[in-house]
């Protein structure tokens, strides 16, 4: 009994105490069936009955297991034990189905837990038909009393477990919802976003696959996904009229789906096979739609919840939030590019009109104005005059041309090119410059980071010359393990580096080297400016 009673206590698994249970009354009080009738909430009838002594094939043929009326009622109306030498012959006895084994000997005793009864432990047909004793009756009462006390053990353990399961599912989330979060904050790149809202959303709702769907016009595009998805789906289109999706998009509220044959743009069409149950949330940032948010198939197996659904909630709002600065980041961007080519434009326009177009109209009307004349001197004069203005002229084009795009710097590489533009910037705006360009052995990088590294210096000596009025000036280009690095220093008047500055076009190097993953860095004061990049190294292929 003790051994009994310390393997019962020891154990926290809650089928296994039951078990235990039935095995050890049938043992020591020798009878070949028990069972353990479980009440339900009110108390009145049983909601679990679990047998032992029966094998599977009479259980199925015996049918529907008792719900606690007849004898097995007294017990649940008048909690103390019972013994009965025929339980056939009780007046309350229904008797049993066809299919059931004979049962004449009886023991019954209630499994109280802290006052209050949870079960009932049955025993019946004791070995040889002998009738239960007081001994009998004394093993179970005590057996029951240990049980009590390993069920509730079991049962506290369970919900501490359940409660860790719960504290793990919250951290999670608040990981999730707080890495979204940062996204808003601290990442402008819409792939990048996407990324991560697909990622943290499926283990915020342990989902086996999640896919964001953005909306583009008339239609959704398939942005992004993770988990068990088809990559070749993304990008993907479908209209949103026709499609479940845009209903939850107009309707602003999630929906579950608890069979995906409803949805009217099927799972396989979003990369997801063989999906069971969608839940699906819809995205909008400042009352306008950005797309929905659809996850599939919860990895334990069961449908999504209401409360998925409450989570999927926030995680909608803050991954709404995330793609909308994101998109408007990138609208800016592509702003600021746009408005700094046309600047460009406008320049060339400017110095073709003032420069090129004006001298040429002067040598025109100069040439016209000789050109009845007889005196040969003057002829001479004005061809003398003309092919120094020409001269002039194919000077100011070929500079032109060299800030659109300089030949050394395809020909001959980013060391002669930084050279050539450092000494000419010089000459023409008046200040001294030192440049230092190591870049090893003389390998070429490749054409886009030299490219880069080319137009940082130039739009840096651009200010220089437009803004700081320097009298010198420091250029530095070098390589430093696998990166370029890229620095102008000037002795001018500096500028605030946070205003609005379009004229020092700031915005354009950003752009070039964000664009090629690298770092840029402006500190400007009354003493200078400095300008610093720092750029991954890419080796050119020849």
């Amino acid at each position: 009994m003790l051994g009994a009673g310390r393997a019962l206590v020891a154990n926290l698994d809650l089928e296994a105490v039951l078990d235990g249970l039935l095995e050890t009354a049938r043992e020591m009080t020798g009878a070949r069936y028990a069972a353990l009738g479980i009440l339900d909430d009110t108390r009145a009838t049983l909601e679990r009955f679990v047998t032992r002594g029966i094998d599977p094939d009479t259980h199925r043929a015996i049918g529907d297991l008792p719900s606690g009326r007849g004898v097995l009622g007294v017990l649940i109306a008048e909690p103390h034990a019972l013994r009965l030498d025929d339980v056939t012959e009780h007046p309350l006895s229904y008797g049993f189905p066809p299919q059931h084994p004979p049962m004449h000997t009886f023991l019954g005793v209630p499994v109280v837990i802290r006052g209050e009864v949870w079960g009932n432990l049955y025993l019946t047909e004791k070995t040889a038909g002998e009738p239960f004793d007081a001994g009998d009756e004394q093993i179970a009462v005590i057996l029951a009393e240990w049980a009590a006390i390993a069920i509730a053990n079991a049962r506290l353990y369970e919900g501490v477990q359940q409660r860790r399961q719960e504290l793990e599912r919250a951290v999670r989330r608040l990981e999730a919802t707080t890495a979204i979060a940062r996204a808003v904050s601290g990442e402008t790149e819409l792939p990048r976003v996407l990324e991560l809202i697909v990622k943290r959303g499926r283990a915020l709702l342990d989902s086996r696959a999640v896919v964001l769907l953005l909306v583009d016009g008339d239609d959704f595009v398939i942005a992004a996904n993770a988990g068990e998805v088809q990559a070749s789906a993304r990008g993907g289109r479908f209209p949103i009229r026709d499609s479940t999706s845009g209903d939850v998009l107009r309707s602003t509220h999630p929906r579950r789906i608890d069979d995906t044959a409803q949805l009217r743009v099927s799972a396989d069409r979003l990369g997801v096979a063989d999906a069971h149950t969608a839940l699906i949330a819809p995205l909008s940032f400042r009352g306008l739609p950005v797309g929905v948010l659809a996850a599939f198939d919860a990895v334990s197996g069961a449908p999504f919840t209401a409360e998925d659904e409450r989570l999927v909630l926030g995680l909608a709002a803050s991954a709404a939030t995330a793609v909308g600065t994101a998109q408007t980041v990138e609208r800016d961007r592509l702003r600021r590019s746009l408005e700094a080519a046309e600047q460009e434009r406008r320049r060339w326009a400017r110095e073709l009109h003032d420069e090129t177009l004006q001298g040429l109209a002067g040598l025109k009307m100069r040439l016209a104005g000789v050109l009845h004349s007889e005196e040969l001197g003057v002829v001479a004069a004005a061809v003398r005059e003309t092919v120094e203005q020409i001269d002039h002229q194919i000077d100011g084009l070929r500079t032109l041309i060299t800030e659109l795009r300089p030949a050394a710097l395809d020909e001959l590489g980013l060391a002669p090119a930084i050279e050539t533009l450092t000494a000419r910037m010089a000459e023409v705006n008046g200040f001294e410059a030192k440049r230092e360009v190591a870049l090893g052995d003389g390998r070429r990088l490749s054409a886009e980071l030299e490219t880069t590294g080319y137009r940082i210096v130039q739009e840096a000596l651009t200010n220089v010359a437009k803004h700081a009025g320097a009298k010198h000036v420091n250029v530095v280009v070098g390589l430093a393990g696998d990166e370029l690095v890229v620095e102008v220093t000037d002795d001018g008047r500096g500028f605030g580096v946070e205003s609005p500055t379009e004229g020092f076009g700031l915005s354009g190097m950003r752009e070039r080297v964000a664009l090629a993953g690298g770092t840029l860095s402006v500190d400007s004061t009354d003493a200078g400016t400095r300008v610093a990049a720092r750029l991954p190294v890419v080796v050119a292929e020849r």
